[in-house]
This record gives structure tokens, sequence and C-alpha cells, in this order.
């Protein structure tokens, strides 16, 4: 039959199972929004910014393991969203973009609104198109999502000129996707499996790294099959977080610059690394030079490209993080490791990384954990980007896979509000709560109004430190306290979240924080709690640049000098 460009766009986004999407409509894809009417299966949420669409839309992915989608018009509409896909791209996220272009006649005459958004994301997707012929339209839409979504995660874009979304053609359903020179490897090779399983048994101090790939591959129970097998510990990358229960006596929670102290000691004492579905990038690693030089690695990734990229490795396996797993956790041996945990354990409380100092006013420290103990650790927390970003990495205690979303590789400012969007579309019935600073919520704050619009009940805690917190951290301990464009103000947050219809309240006492927390998770809808918080405080412990994960600075006691202690083992 025959049916419009828009039609058919459409009628494969249902057939994919897309049933929600992020945008905002312009001249060139106002075809396609007056389409969308015919297909009631899909929900569009209107944001107000496009780069909010990608973000919103790639929570959604995180949350759910969809494919995220999200549409822009041409010009200026698709260079917003060029952020949000690159943090999905850095960040291995499933996501489709599809942009109006101007009308093929005008494609290359610098025509209103014309910008070639192919040429500017080639290096930030997977793949794009630009589509001049509606022929091609369902065949692009079918390839784009098994492109999106099949071996490492991430975005394509699909740019589509205006007159194509009004053509009419023949419109038949594609078959199975047949790309010859896009075949990713699922399954390790049995080889280097044996390898690895008979240097982990060999191997007398092993640690496990646990990247998103666990997370990716929901190979959560393999993992830790895998651990309690061999009583290997555990500690993860930013974004592993979640992959592997933090209250598991094999957890030692997090590694990299602000990773935990004993965590770092952990992997720089390993005779051997077991890197699960992670790509050794610079905040975990830290100095590559001194990153686990005592020990062999193994390195378990989907991505062959990650392989040796930044670390050398003994053993490289490439395939799908769950497909591997399962065959090394027949091949490798039970075993004790008593005297390596006990060493672990001995570091653990020598070097207390989330230890909360007794204050009158509010740490942002504490905030956190009352978060946690007040959700019984049963939420998905979405994050900004800067110090709250890490102390929610430290302070709230993840037990549950999947539920700590936050942008890693980019480090995207304004990630937060957005993303807890997609993320509470994608889980309704869940707890979902966004932590922010000032900063960050700052940059993004006018979706508010889309989740007051969509009636979504998300917790907001703002740690309002009237800076540009992570910032101002590197001016004090670097460039000789000179805070430069640090200090920030900001506006009534919780007047602001009035004027969009919002519940709010502002905490200035300790006394305050669990009342405001409860009152918080009591009410019928979204909530937000401006918290004013220490407004010099550090994220500690901290790895100083050009310093192995080992040479990390923690927090000074009050007999020792302003200039934290540097540890080294």
């Amino acid at each position: 039959m025959k049916m419009t460009g828009g039609q058919i766009i459409c009628d494969c986004l249902v057939k994919e199972g897309v049933d929600t999407i992020y945008g905002i409509l312009g001249g060139a894809i106002l075809p396609l929004y007056d389409t969308l009417p015919q297909f009631p299966q899909l929900h569009h949420i209107l944001v107000r910014h496009e780069q909010c669409a990608a973000h919103a839309a790639e929570g959604y992915a995180r949350a759910t393991g969809k494919v995220g989608v999200c549409f822009a018009t041409s010009g200026p509409g698709a260079t917003n969203l060029v952020t949000g896909i690159a943090n999905a791209y850095l960040d291995s996220t499933a996501m489709v973009a599809i942009t109006g272009q101007v009308a093929r006649r005008f494609i290359g005459k610098d025509a209103f609104q014309e910008i070639d958004i192919t040429g500017i994301t080639l290096p930030i997707t997977k793949h794009n198109y630009l589509v001049r012929d509606g022929a091609q339209l369902a065949k692009v839409m079918k390839e784009a999502f098994y492109i999106a979504r099949t071996g490492r995660p991430g975005p394509v874009l699909i740019d589509v000129p205006k007159d194509v979304f009004t053509e009419q053609v023949e419109y038949h359903s594609p078959g199975k996707v047949d790309l010859p020179n896009f075949k990713p490897t699922m399954k390790g090779h049995p080889a280097q499996i044996q390898k690895a399983a008979k240097m982990i048994n060999e191997a007398r101090k092993p640690v496990i790294i646990a990247g998103r790939g666990v997370i990716i591959s929901n190979a959560s129970p393999e993992l830790k099959e895998l651990a309690e097998k061999s009583q290997i510990p555990v500690v993860t990358t930013l974004l592993g977080i979640s992959s592997f229960p933090e209250s598991h006596v094999l957890s030692y929670r997090w590694i990299g610059m602000h990773g935990m102290g004993y965590a770092n000691m952990a992997v720089n004492n390993a005779d051997l690394v077991i890197a699960i579905g992670m790509r050794f990038d610079d905040r975990a690693t830290a100095e590559v030079s001194g990153f686990a030089s005592h020990a062999k690695i193994i390195h378990i990734d989907i991505d062959p490209a990650e392989i040796g990229k930044n670390v050398p490795v003994d053993v490289p396996i490439v395939g799908d993080v769950k497909a591997v797993l399962g065959p090394l956790n027949k091949l490798v041996e039970a075993a004790q490791r008593g005297e390596w945990l006990k060493q672990l354990d001995d570091w653990r409380r020598e070097h207390p990384s989330t230890d909360i100092r007794e204050t009158s006013s509010i740490l942002p420290q504490y905030v956190i954990n009352q978060i946690y103990h007040n959700t019984n650790g049963d939420a998905t927390i979405v994050t900004g980007v800067g110090q709250q970003q890490m102390w929610a990495a430290q302070h709230y205690t993840y037990n549950h896979p999947n539920t700590f979303i936050s942008s890693g590789g980019l480090g995207t400012m304004g990630f937060g509000l957005p993303a807890a969007v997609g993320v509470k579309m994608g889980r309704p019935e869940g707890t979902v709560w966004l932590i922010d600073g000032d900063g960050s919520f700052q940059m993004t704050l006018h979706e508010l109004a889309t989740i007051q619009q969509e009636k979504l009940n998300i917790k907001i805690a703002i740690m309002n430190n009237g800076f540009l917190g992570m910032v101002r951290q590197w001016q004090e301990l670097f460039h000789g306290k000179r805070y430069v464009a640090t200090p920030l103000w900001g506006p009534d947050f919780v007047k602001l979240a009035e004027a969009y219809g919002i519940a709010a309240v502002k905490v200035r006492r300790k006394d305050e924080v669990i009342p405001a927390i409860q009152q918080a998770m009591s009410y019928d809808g979204p909530f937000l709690i401006d918290f004013g918080v220490e407004p010099e405080e550090n994220v500690y412990p901290m790895v100083p640049p050009g310093a192995s994960l080992s040479q990390f600075l923690e927090m000074p006691r009050k007999e020792e000098a302003l200039w934290p202690q540097r540890s080294t083992l």
C-alpha cells in the first residue's frame, strides 16, 4: 500500500515497540508531527529544549532497556540535540534521533534553517542517515534500531527532508536486517575464556572491575556468581555502580578520581584485574602508567576497539558480558581468599571514605545518606554533574541493578532533570529522586514545565551551595583559592517551583532535613527541596592530576593543615 513518509516512520516506530517520543516541532519536521494523531500508540512528550529531548530519551532508554527516541526540526533544533547525542554515545545508550531537514531541492543552498546535521554528528553516532528517497525510509528505520541496540549500544540519527515526510511511496514492512559489515561478536572465544579461567584460578589477589557493560547486558546475576564462587572482591566504575549489590560482603564500592580509597588500593595491589564491560577511562584509571602495575589484566568487552586502547591487557575477550560470564563461571574453581579480603577490610577501616563528620550546618553527604535511609535504598537515583554527582555515588547504597543513572563520559551539566523525566516515564511505579546542584539544575530547569505537564511524581533534591562546586574545589586545591567565575547567584528555587505549580520547601537547618525528605516522600506529586548546604565542602577522596589511583587526597582531620594528606600504598 501507499503511505506518506511520515506515516511510514510512525508505523515503523510502533513495530519497533516505541511508545514514548521526546521532542519539539518546527517547520521542517511539522509534517511528521501532523501524522502523529493517526498513531495513538505513540505518546509524544513536548520538552522545552531539544537537548532535553535527547537527555530524556536517554533516561528512558537506560531505565527500560529499550531504544530511546527523540525528534527535532532542522537547523537549531538539530544542533541542540548534539550534546544529548554525544552523551548517549559516550555512555553507550541506544537512541534513535529523527530530525527534519529542508526540502531536497534546497539542500546545499544554505536555505533557512539548513544545517549538515549528518556531518556534524558523524563522530558521535554509531551511524547516521540522510534519507533522500521515501522508498528507503522503512529499510533505514529498521536498520537504525538494529544498529542502535545491537552490540555496544549507541545513538543513530536519521535526517529526513521535509518533502520526504509528505512523499507518497509504496510501503512494505522490511524483513530481517542484513548488514554484512556490522556483525558484533556476542560469544567470547572458548580458548580465551579458558585462559581467563586458568588465570583466575591461579591468582592470589584478584579484583573484578565491573562497568556499565554489566548493566547493559543484564549480567548482574552472572557477576555475582563469579564473585561468590571464587571469592573475588568487586569494585565498579562510576557508571558500573549498581551492577553489584553494594551491601554485599565482597563489594568494595567504586574506583577512580573520587572513588573509595580502599577500592583504589585494591586495584593497585592486585595481582589480577578482571575488567568486565568497562573501558579503562581516565577517571577510573588515573595516571595509566601507575594503574595496576603488579597485575595481569583480563578484559571482557563487546567492543573490540576498547581492548588495549588505554591499558595493555593479557587476556582479551570480545563478547557480550552475559554470554562470556556464563561459560567462564563453569570453568572457575571455588576458592577461599580470606587473607586478601582481610587486607581489603583493613584498608577500609584505615581509609573510611564515606564517614560523615558531625556538623551543625547541613552537609550534602548527610542529606544524601538520609535520602537513602528514608527510601530504604529502594529508589532510582538520577543526578546532574558536579560535586553532588560524586556525593550521590558515595553516600547512597545501591543494591538493585541499574538504579544509578548519571552522565559519565561527557559529564554533562544539566543532564539530571530531563533524564529524570525519561526515567520516571520508564518506571512510572518506581520512586525516582533527582539529586542535583544549583549550577547543574539551572542549565535545564525549564523542564519543570514538562514534569508538571506530564504529572510526573519526581522528587528533586538541590544541593544549593552557591558555587559551581566542583570547579571551585579545583580552584581551592590547585589554583590558590582564586574563585574566578565559580560563585553562583541563583533564584529562589522554592518560588520557581511554585511558579511551575510544583510543591517545594526550603531547608536551612539540619533538623529540617529528615522532615523535608519525609514530606516529599509522602506527597503525591512532584516535590522539590532546596537544601542550603555547606558552601565550600569538598569531595573526598580525590586523586589529584597526574597521580596514580593509590595517591589520593583524604578529608583533612582537625589537627591537620588545610592541605589534605596524600595516601600511598
